[in-house]
């Protein structure tokens, strides 16, 4: 649907939940919603990145298809997301990746893999690739530390950069100063209601996914993918720790805590990652978004595959696949870490941004009722 036509939809059917209200203890969306009489372009934005998609509004709605009213705000939502993705992402050019996630991802990763195995093979021989290498130092041996790490450095800045771009276009078309990112308290229950993913709780006892019944699986499978990551990032902020003041070099010993975070980390993402593609394949296509479905899927696919080639590295390391192994290994991140800012991932900057405009808007709610 055209954005003009979107943004009339949004509002229609805005409009129509607002004078139902039946909803309204299901997500932050609805009580967002009751502050407003109109719904404008900034406001409807907000709404989309304040939606965790647990579709419980859906299967309880009177009005939803095939009602002639044919309300259906998970798939409206996930329609208007896609749309603020692309419009506050920077630069606008890239933008159109957003409605390629899947072929995206796959041409950035094989082209990552084309290029990491043709330098190896350039610099550094065939041969490397066909070595048993152990001990300190044998994944350098494959790829010089300087190589493994410069380009994913930059590549990290370049996408923090695009995603601090995307919040702060979406805060100010949102109504914001940037003053009131300052706010402590807000800050702190958006991370509250982040970290615990409070909003996929639906009204209480869970998501209506993947079908109509409530279910917590959506939510700890989250989780799982959330903390998994956090964790593998915590494994290689040790290992470079280890590296440049401790002068140790990889791999590292089974229960060193860079192979320990990386593992639990690399074990969550791999259940969080397949469990969710999973119910993906089994959800009701009637709530669902084509574009988002397909970006979604994505993104969850390079998780998946980026932590079963680290998994299978560490268990296959003092092999001669290892070589190979590690240049699959590095070319998975690499196609994850640069469709970063340009697939599912950005719903992590805009919804907590949206949560903290939530939490401002409560607290003055608060202080006005009393």
């Amino acid at each position: 649907m055209p954005a003009p036509e979107l943004l009339k939809e949004g509002g229609r059917q805005m409009t129509i939940c607002n004078a139902c209200r039946y909803c309204e203890g299901y997500c932050a969306v609805f009580p967002a919603m009751e502050q407003r009489r109109i719904f404008t372009k900034a406001d409807l934005a907000y709404l989309a990145n304040l939606c965790f998609d647990c579709r419980d509004c859906y299967y309880a709605c009177q009005y939803a298809p095939p009602h002639e009213f044919g309300v259906n705000i998970p798939k409206l939502m996930a329609e208007l997301r896609t749309e603020t993705y692309r419009e506050f992402t920077w630069p606008a050019m890239l933008s159109g990746l957003f409605k390629r996630s899947g072929l995206g991802a796959c041409l950035i990763t094989g082209a990552a893999l084309i290029v990491l195995l043709f330098l190896v093979l350039l610099f550094m021989g065939r041969d490397v690739l066909l070595t048993t290498h152990i001990a300190a130092g044998a994944f350098y041996r494959v790829v010089p530390y300087a190589a493994m790490t410069v380009p994913p450095l930059i590549i990290a800045l370049y996408g923090l950069t695009v995603f601090l771009i995307g919040a702060v276009r979406f805060w100010r078309e949102t109504g914001g100063g940037l003053s009131t990112l300052l706010d402590g308290g807000a800050l702190w229950r958006a991370t509250r209601d982040a970290f615990g993913l409070t909003y996929m709780k639906g009204g209480g006892a869970g998501c209506d996914y993947p079908g109509a019944s409530f279910s917590q699986s959506r939510r700890w499978l989250h989780h799982l993918v959330f903390y998994g990551f956090l964790l593998d990032l915590a494994s290689t902020s040790v290992a470079a720790f280890y590296h440049h003041f401790l002068a140790w070099q990889a791999p590292y010993p089974l229960l060193s805590w860079p192979v320990v975070l990386g593992t639990v980390g690399g074990v969550g993402l791999l259940i969080g990652a397949g469990g969710l593609l999973y119910l993906k394949w089994k959800s009701d296509r009637d709530p669902s978004a084509a574009r988002m479905l397909s970006m979604d899927v994505a993104f969850l696919v390079l998780l998946f595959l980026t932590s079963l080639t680290g998994l299978l590295l560490l268990a296959l390391r003092e092999t001669a696949v290892m070589g190979a192994l590690l240049i699959v290994h590095l070319a998975m991140v690499a196609g994850l870490f640069i469709t970063l800012p340009y697939g599912k991932f950005a719903h992590v900057v805009y919804r907590y941004a949206a949560l903290v405009r939530y939490a401002i808007e409560q607290r003055r709610m608060e202080s006005g009722a009393r």
